[in-house]
């Protein structure tokens, strides 16, 4: 046991007997040991003929604190209480397995007051429990009350027929043949800033004025060739029958004459103007596939505009409609130079079978 101990603020003199000294040792070289007793022991051995205790905290890699409770703890205890952690107070309880199902159970229903969802603090106020408990029973049951999610059921009573054909073309093209993939996004907006931006930082986002200069809107055709992933654009004042007969025009021209091509797009008027049928039935090789009503998300280049306006237009500052015609344009050629076809892996059967678990819409 410890023959002398002198505490001062500065240094500490402990003189170790030959068999502590031995045990400590042995301690600090046995690779199983856990790491906080090997550095209780290195504080002791270090402490050893009047060492300072900031040279052993040094040495040991601890503060000056720590030196000190070990110090003492073997000065009462000796190696033992090197070795043993001193019991704690009891923690916190656990809550009651009654108020998390009640916790569960309200948070399935709805909130007082007409409020539309749940919190945080208005559950913890509800059951008197904290917020931090509530949230911890949330997450361990996978429960979100601030998320929503959107869902549209289609209505088109040829809904089947038309999901298994669409997915079809996706998965097992006909032979020979060219699938496309054809939509306009329209008014996108030339939106400048009133004042400059400022670059996000260490510690800080990025920052642009929430009011804004309006520059013009431009409508942005795009058809996407579903083998090789290239896109076909052009860009457009207006989205009427006439920009979408120009429209089909280019993209016949970059096509292979005489190939069979099959077109996939939504039902939206223009698409079926009497026109649009007369330019189909002078090109027979050309042949429209209508998605669904309410069921867009079919249509593959729907994927397209939405990383085009992710990636370039939300968050995007053009000073006039050419700048943002030109961006557009650099967008698509930049898509076009590392192209990636578009892959579906969803069955029209597992589609089916997750749609029949979906309320049936109202008619």
């Amino acid at each position: 046991m410890c023959q002398r101990l002198r505490m001062a603020r500065q240094s500490v003199c402990i003189l170790l007997p030959q068999g502590d000294r031995e045990r400590l040792e042995g301690i600090v070289a046995d690779r199983n040991r856990p790491l906080k007793h090997v550095q209780r022991a290195q504080i002791i051995l270090a402490s050893d003929r009047q060492a300072q205790v900031l040279k052993v905290a040094e040495a040991v890699g601890c503060s000056r604190p720590a030196v000190w409770r070990w110090q003492q703890r073997y000065a009462e205890e000796g190696v033992e209480g090197l070795l043993r952690d001193k019991t704690r107070k009891p923690g916190k309880p656990a809550t009651p397995p009654d108020q998390v199902a009640k916790v569960i159970e309200m948070t399935c229903q709805a909130p007082p007051h007409e409020a539309t969802h749940w919190t945080g603090r208005a559950m913890a106020k509800a059951v008197g429990l904290s917020l931090r408990t509530v949230q911890r029973i949330w997450k361990a049951w996978d429960l979100a009350p601030q998320r929503m999610r959107t869902f549209k059921r289609s209505k088109d009573p040829d809904f089947t027929e038309k999901l298994v054909d669409i997915v079809g073309l996706y998965m097992s093209p006909p032979e020979n043949a060219i699938v496309l993939s054809i939509d306009e996004k329209s008014q996108i907006q030339a939106l400048d800033r009133t004042q400059p931006g400022l670059p996000i930082k260490p510690g800080k986002a990025a920052s642009m004025t929430h009011d804004y200069k309006r520059n013009g809107t431009t409508t942005l055709f795009a058809a996407l060739e579903v083998a090789t992933g290239k896109v076909i654009s052009q860009n457009m004042q207006r989205h009427r029958h006439q920009e979408f007969i120009r429209f089909l025009n280019k993209v016949n021209r970059q096509l292979p004459p005489d190939q069979p091509v099959h077109v996939v797009l939504d039902n939206y008027a223009t698409h079926k103007y009497p026109k649009v049928l007369a330019w189909l039935t002078r090109h027979p090789n050309w042949t429209f596939h209508f998605t669904p009503t309410g069921a867009s998300w079919l249509n593959a280049v729907e994927t397209i505009f939405s990383k085009l306006t992710r990636q370039r237009i939300r968050r995007g500052v053009f000073h006039c409609l050419v700048d943002l015609q030109a961006a557009l344009n650099r967008w698509i050629a930049e898509i076009n130079d590392n192209p990636k076809p578009f892959v579906w892996t969803k069955t029209a059967a597992t589609i089916l079978d997750k749609l029949s678990r979906c309320p049936a819409p109202s008619v």
